[in-house]
């Protein structure tokens, strides 16, 4: 599985971007794919993650202005960043999983999202 994404850039603070993630399989066979994100000296962390069938969840820092959603035509997912502050700014890596019958764990590259006036 290859994974793009794009759609990182510089934002002042309170506005929006749209992050893609384009997957080489339809993404319908993956269980889970998600977003995770990177600030300098700071660990990876998750951002938000939709199932197969569509159900999410998202870190408390992301709840209300995030947005994960998928295109299964395009095999590509989203994430929607509403009302962003300076702390967001890391770089946004995409991730997809495979639970069965092995676990496999997919990384695309980053993308850098800089929020800053």
């Amino acid at each position: 599985v290859q994974l793009q994404a794009s759609g990182g850039g510089l934002v002042q603070p309170g506005g929006s971007l749209r992050l893609s993630c384009a997957a080489s399989v339809r993404i319908r066979s993956i269980d889970i794919m998600g977003w995770y994100r990177q600030a300098p000296g700071k660990q990876r962390e998750l951002v938000a993650v939709i199932t197969s069938d569509g159900r999410t969840n998202y870190a408390e820092s992301a709840k209300g202005r995030f947005t994960i959603s998928s295109d299964n035509a395009k095999n590509t997912v989203y994430l929607q960043m509403n009302s962003l502050k300076s702390e967001d700014t890391a770089v946004y890596f995409c991730n997809a999983k495979d639970l069965l019958p092995a676990l496999r764990i997919y990384w695309g590259q980053g993308t850098l999202v800089t929020v800053s006036s």
